[in-house]
C-alpha cells in the first residue's frame, strides 16, 4: 500500500506509483496520465479513439525498468461506457474493449485523463463483446465516471483486433504489419 492509497488527496500533487515490471519500457506517470516510451496514453486515446493499444519493449523484471532485448509489453487504453454500484459496494464498470484475449495485469489498471482524490473502491470490469465473467479489480478510484479512460498493461504484444470488438473480423493473413494501414494500428 502506498501513500496515495492511504491519503488519496496526495494524488493531486504526487503521481500514483506503478509496478514497473508490469509496464513497457520507459513508462512514467504524472498525476493524470501515463506515458510509455514518450507517448502520452491520454493523447493516444484522443488521436486514435478507444480502445487503442500501445506496444513497446517489456522490462527485465527486477532491473528497475531496463528494456528487454527480446520481450514486448502492451498497454490497452479503454473508455468507461457504463457504471453501476452493486449492493456489495463494488463498482461494476463496462468498458469498450475486450480483455480476454490478452494477458492483462488487472491489478495495475489505472484511470488516466483526470486527477481524482477520491478513495479507492473494489470494482469489477465488464468487457465489450461476448459475455464473459467480470474481472475483479482490488482498487480503483471510487468517483469513476462514464467517459473516463483506463490504462491496463499486458504481457506480450497485444493487437488492436484482439481488444476491439468492431475489428475482430479483420484477418492478418496478408502478412502486412498492423500499422501499415497508416491509422494508429487499425
Amino acid at each position: 500500500m502506498t501513500l496515495t492509497h492511504i491519503l488519496p488527496s496526495l494524488r493531486a500533487s504526487v503521481p500514483n506509483p506503478l509496478g514497473r515490471d508490469s509496464w513497457p519500457e520507459f513508462t512514467t506517470t504524472s498525476i493524470d496520465d501515463v506515458t510509455v516510451a514518450g507517448v502520452s496514453l491520454s493523447c493516444l486515446a484522443e488521436w486514435c479513439s478507444t480502445p487503442c493499444v500501445h506496444t513497446a519493449a517489456a522490462v527485465i523484471p527486477g532491473t528497475g525498468g531496463m528494456p528487454s532485448p527480446t520481450e514486448t509489453a502492451s498497454v490497452i487504453v479503454t473508455r468507461v461506457i457504463q457504471l453501476n454500484t452493486a449492493a456489495d459496494g463494488a463498482i461494476d464498470i463496462w468498458i469498450d474493449a475486450r480483455l480476454t484475449g490478452s494477458p492483462v495485469v488487472i491489478g495495475e489498471l489505472r484511470m488516466i485523463g483526470r486527477t481524482s482524490t477520491a478513495s479507492d473502491a473494489r470494482a469489477r470490469i465488464h468487457q465489450a463483446g461476448e459475455s464473459v465473467g467480470a474481472l475483479p479489480v482490488p482498487e480503483l478510484v471510487s468517483d469513476l465516471r462514464v467517459g473516463d479512460l483506463l490504462a491496463i498493461p499486458c504481457q506480450g504484444a497485444t493487437r488492436l483486433r484482439e481488444v476491439d470488438p468492431a475489428r475482430r473480423h479483420l484477418a492478418d493473413d496478408d502478412g502486412e504489419s498492423p500499422w501499415s494501414a497508416g491509422m494508429c494500428g487499425r
